[in-house]
């Protein structure tokens, strides 16, 4: 048996993954805003022994139609670093990982915070580094229009090895997490990030994802084994195969049109497309200045299968363009096991399509599977995010140290 085991990581967002999670019968819809809801989730995730726990977060409304935003239970939801200090208490073991942009906040604000959320829980966190794909993001910080692309990422290094000094000083050393599979971000990853979130939706492309990214590593003076790389993954589990996809089909029946091109135009980068045909091809998107990696995911399928906006709703109204595994615990094992040893991931996002019954079928069915085949942890072995990782703690002395000044 191999020595090496994945990383699992727990995404919680609020109701769960799947745009119409929170209509399921087993769903709390109001879970966004009651912290008994994720008390008892990182409980759930920590019995498993996940990795960590993972939050997203923006600092602005969806875009989208309002109508259809209320019918998400989605838009209500705790300021993650708030959220993961009080998990912290109620926790021993996994790991707490914020989103936290680098294109709206300030650098001491956010070094200080991760500080103390370090301090908190023993050695426990994690920083998800966005550079704000959500363009109502500037409209709230006195700006007249969102950062231009390529300048958000030279605002982001310049922002982290600034934060990274501050925590050199500190002597704390959060792990470093990145989010996207732009060229740019890439690069950013290969330098700097210890674990990179990613959507990949099929073998051959999260291989060639993970070759590539791991083969710039060498040019920044890095060993590949200092990165993971973990895909988005939304399992919907059963005890057969068969109950498994009624399942799945009940969510997607679920789903109501007004909400499902509100999705898409918040992938697409603020792009309606509520004027054309639902049964007919996606049109040509323009260039934006929101998420791009995101986009071109949603046109490569659209594309490649031929979908119409209907279909192609209906496909990322589970996960947004991740990887979606329908069947029995054995299936699902199946198919991470297969990425972890052919070469597409170091671990995954796990993705429970509606909370909380989703993750426990996972914690309860599935990672005892992945236990039985060795490729996953059956206790702890350490305190602090980086020992369950398998992560040294960073050498800071290759960031710039600059002179102190606010992001």
């Amino acid at each position: 048996m191999s020595c090496r085991t994945m990383s699992l990581n727990a995404f919680l967002m609020a109701t769960g993954h799947h745009v119409a999670g929170w209509r399921h019968p087993d769903a709390q819809a109001d879970g966004g805003l009651d912290f008994t809801h994720y008390r008892e989730l990182a409980q759930t995730a920590e019995r498993g022994c996940f990795d960590a726990l993972f939050l997203s977060d923006t600092l602005a409304m969806l875009p989208g139609d309002m109508t259809a935003l209320s019918r998400m239970s989605r838009t209500e939801h705790f300021e993650p670093l708030t959220l993961l200090a009080a998990l912290a208490a109620v926790t021993e073991r996994i790991g707490l990982v914020a989103t936290v942009t680098t294109s709206y906040n300030s650098v001491d604000t956010l070094a200080q915070a991760f500080t103390s959320l370090e301090r908190l829980s023993g050695g426990r966190s994690g920083w998800n580094l966005v550079t704000s794909s959500n363009a109502e993001e500037a409209f709230n910080f006195g700006s007249v229009a969102h950062l231009e692309h390529a300048h958000r990422y030279v605002r982001a290094r310049g922002f982290l090895d600034r934060a990274c000094a501050r925590w050199a000083e500190s002597d704390v050393a959060p792990v470093q997490v990145l989010a996207g599979a732009s060229s740019a971000g890439c690069e950013l990853a290969a330098a700097h990030a210890e674990v990179v979130f990613t959507a990949q939706p099929e073998l051959a492309g999260a291989q060639q994802f993970y070759r590539q990214l791991k083969g710039l590593m060498p040019g920044h003076g890095r060993e590949p084994d200092q990165l993971k790389i973990m895909p988005g993954v939304l399992p919907i589990i059963a005890d057969s195969a068969g109950e498994a996809q009624a399942l799945f089909e009940q969510l997607q029946t679920l789903v109501q049109p007004q909400v499902g091109l509100s999705l898409l135009a918040d992938i697409a980068g603020g792009t309606d497309l509520s004027a054309h045909p639902l049964d007919g091809p996606l049109p040509e998107l323009p260039a934006t200045n929101s998420g791009v990696s995101r986009r071109d995911l949603l046109i490569s399928v659209a594309r490649r299968e031929g979908l119409s906006i209907r279909q192609l709703y209906l496909r990322m109204a589970a996960a947004r363009g991740h990887l979606v595994v329908v069947g029995d615990a054995r299936q699902v094992a199946d198919v991470l096991e297969q990425w972890f040893v052919e070469g597409a991931a170091d671990g995954f996002n796990v993705m429970p399509a509606y909370l909380p019954s989703g993750l426990e079928a996972f914690v309860d069915k599935v990672v005892p599977e992945l236990q039985r085949r060795g490729v996953f942890r059956r206790a702890y072995q350490g305190r602090t995010l980086r020992e369950h990782l398998g992560l040294p703690r960073p050498v800071h002395s290759h960031f710039q140290q600059e002179p102190v000044t606010h992001g």
